[in-house]
């Protein structure tokens, strides 16, 4: 499935995706970036036995992955880059095996050093977790022709 750009300039979408199907912890978990637009980048993930804990289900980490990712991309479509500093996800439900997540990160505020920012983690309408981060602006983006 092609990534969606909502709205963002066209070579900082492609940096954007380019860098997701780059990252090899993306690769070896099977997300991908899906959808980025001013501020918001959703990632997505189809969960299998692979992303199992030791109790069957599948691992939070998985979901604290997303919420992460979510928002530092979310960060990044305004061009800049930041690193976590701090998060704070509420697990509401398990994930299901076999069904398409969503994290759905927005930038609150970005200020000149601090960013803050949430996630919203999703299987079709169904809230599974719910992230509330803080990030700190190392520097922007540059892309290189």
């Amino acid at each position: 499935m092609e990534s969606k750009n909502l709205g963002i300039e066209d070579k900082l979408f492609n940096y954007i995706i380019g860098t997701g199907e780059e990252m090899p912890f993306y690769n070896l978990l099977g997300v991908r970036i899906s959808a980025v637009g001013p501020g918001y980048a959703e990632l997505s993930v189809t969960t299998r036995r692979e992303h199992a804990n030791p109790l069957g289900t599948v691992h939070g980490g998985l979901l604290l992955t997303m919420a992460d990712g979510s928002m530092g991309n979310a960060i990044r479509s305004l061009g800049m880059i930041g690193i976590t500093v701090d998060f704070s996800t509420a697990m509401i439900a398990p994930a299901p095996f076999g069904e398409e997540i969503v994290a759905q990160g927005r930038v609150l505020k970005a200020g000149r050093n601090m960013i803050f920012a949430e996630s919203k983690v999703y299987a079709g309408d169904k809230l599974l977790a719910d992230t509330r981060g803080t990030f700190y602006r190392t520097t922007d983006i540059n892309i290189k022709e």
